[in-house]
């Protein structure tokens, strides 16, 4: 990510956390604009790169009463999830295409000891990420300030694993998630490291249609798990593969969108951008 996009990031991060704040007012543009010392034209056009809506749009699916309408609504099959988020027989869910692959017992116990592990580094609509990759999927994928941090973070996850800067294909697939028109859906797999319990979780989240959202406790009651929330949190909070096992979507009964391992703006961000793919206006 270039200084540039770092600055043009910090500047859409203050909007964002402005508007999740006065939301309920409605801000004008211009009153958006003048938080960013932007002019209201450059304001407009810099959001509307970055995120794909303008502000006005972006706006509206960041109230609460949005988050809470879809609570209440209580699908209970995939199909009539992707008939409420607008989306046609053929713009298929991406999240279904995303599968996991659990390391063996012995992976999981030797740290990645017998792992080679390929790792890139790009930037995002939300900032700049590390990938990383097995030769049977991703292994992680995480926002990171700066390289040496996201190296940091792989290391510290697989200790004993080969490690390689190297984009593959599979990186670049994952990427295209970010990009991609969903109605041409790709099979992203994904090979993680973890307890039976977080995977179980890990794959729930996994069957959360895109532009819809969960509370911590239906997302129990759907796992058989009820009075387990914070369990489910606490496996949540582990989620090595930030963006494709979609944690982001899961929020306090209340409606607010609670916190997030990358940051509770990025994950307003994240919930925003994703309910105006799945909800374009006219």
């Amino acid at each position: 990510m270039t200084t540039q996009q770092k600055i043009d990031y910090k500047r859409i991060e203050e909007a964002i956390g402005y508007l999740r704040q006065n939301f309920i007012m409605q801000p004008q543009l211009d009153e958006v604009a003048e938080k960013c010392h932007l002019s209201p034209f450059h304001f407009q056009r810099l959001f509307t790169d970055w995120a794909g809506v303008s502000p006005k749009k972006f706006l509206q699916y960041l109230s609460v009463n949005y988050a809470k309408s879809l609570l209440r609504k209580g699908e209970t099959t995939l199909f009539s999830a992707a008939c409420d988020t607008g989306l046609s027989g053929t713009g298929r869910l991406h999240d279904l295409f995303v599968t996991i692959e659990g390391m063996t017992p012995g992976d999981y116990k030797n740290e990645g000891e017998n792992l080679s592990i390929t790792y890139s580094y790009a930037a995002t609509p939300f900032g700049e990420i590390i990938l990383a990759a097995t030769s049977k999927g991703i292994c992680h994928l995480a926002f990171i300030d700066s390289e040496e941090e996201g190296f940091g973070q792989l290391q510290h996850h697989f200790p004993k694993a080969q490690l390689q800067h190297k984009e593959g294909p599979l990186q670049q697939k994952a990427l295209s998630f970010f990009t991609q028109d969903w109605s041409q859906p790709t099979t992203i797999k994904l090979h993680l490291k973890g307890t039976g319990f977080q995977l179980k979780v890990w794959e729930a989240l996994l069957q959360i249609p895109m532009g819809q959202l969960r509370s911590y406790g239906r997302l129990a009651q759907e796992l058989q798990m009820r009075g387990a929330s914070r369990a489910v949190g606490t496996a949540m909070g582990s989620n090595p593969v930030a963006f494709l096992i979609p944690c982001h979507r899961v929020i306090q009964a209340g409606g607010t969108f609670g916190q997030y391992r990358w940051g509770a703006t990025r994950k307003a961000a994240l919930i925003g951008w994703e309910a105006a793919k799945a909800n374009p206006f006219p």
